[in-house]
């Protein structure tokens, strides 16, 4: 995969002082901070910023979005493998794609959905140009998940709920978990466990996110 131009910011080297930065923030799942070197950022974002593609900030992606900072994807994939492998995740917000590339490098399974249509038409190039084909889109409503390719192992969802949608839930298997971003001032990450007895609600990190909208665009 080639540059953008005038970037000089896409060697392995420059991947590999996100990584440095990522283990001293307390990143610490070997996998994950593999994965993140691989996955070349730069290529998710617009031309003109991609010099910043490597920069701990998200960064603006269109249609009034962002894709998430280095240190927020890893810390939810992290949250996410925290008790161990999975094989199917669901992502809510596929965004620009960068997270389910992530996800893809992880997980044998990864189904994604993103309720702006252009926005999910990116990402199917995006993961399409780095040869990734295992990851599943869908255009709806992230309220509602993705029921068909139920139940998940893991679900990550990108965007900040005002409270925990109960169809998320619901499609967890039992021993899954749900982490996400939750609140409408103060937002903190969430994370949701399904045991044979219930659900479990552990409150982790303060975080800022996007909004989960409803209805499709």
């Amino acid at each position: 995969m080639s540059a953008s131009p005038g970037i000089g910011m896409t060697s392995d080297r420059t991947r590999g002082r996100v990584v440095d930065a990522l283990r001293k923030s307390g990143i610490s799942d070997e996998r994950v901070l593999a994965a993140m070197r691989e996955i070349p950022r730069h290529l998710f974002v617009e031309p003109g910023i991609a010099s910043r593609a490597y920069e701990d900030t998200p960064l603006p992606i269109g249609h009034g979005q962002t894709i998430s900072s280095p240190t927020i994807v890893a810390l939810m994939t992290q949250l996410l493998l925290e008790k161990g492998p999975v094989a199917k995740v669901l992502e809510v917000g596929t965004g620009c794609g960068y997270q389910a590339a992530v996800l893809a490098k992880l997980v044998r399974e990864v189904y994604t959905l993103e309720r702006i249509a252009p926005l999910m038409d990116k990402a199917r190039r995006n993961l399409r140009d780095l040869r990734i084909y295992h990851v599943r889109f869908k255009h709806a409503d992230g309220h509602r998940g993705y029921p068909e390719g139920g139940p998940y192992d893991g679900i990550l969802c990108a965007a900040t709920a005002s409270h925990v949608p109960e169809a998320l839930k619901e499609q967890l298997a039992v021993g899954g978990r749900l982490v996400i971003p939750v609140g409408t001032g103060e937002q903190w990450l969430h994370v949701i466990e399904r045991t044979s007895a219930g659900f479990t609600d552990t409150k982790r990190d303060a975080v800022r996110f996007v909004p989960l909208l409803p209805g499709i665009v």
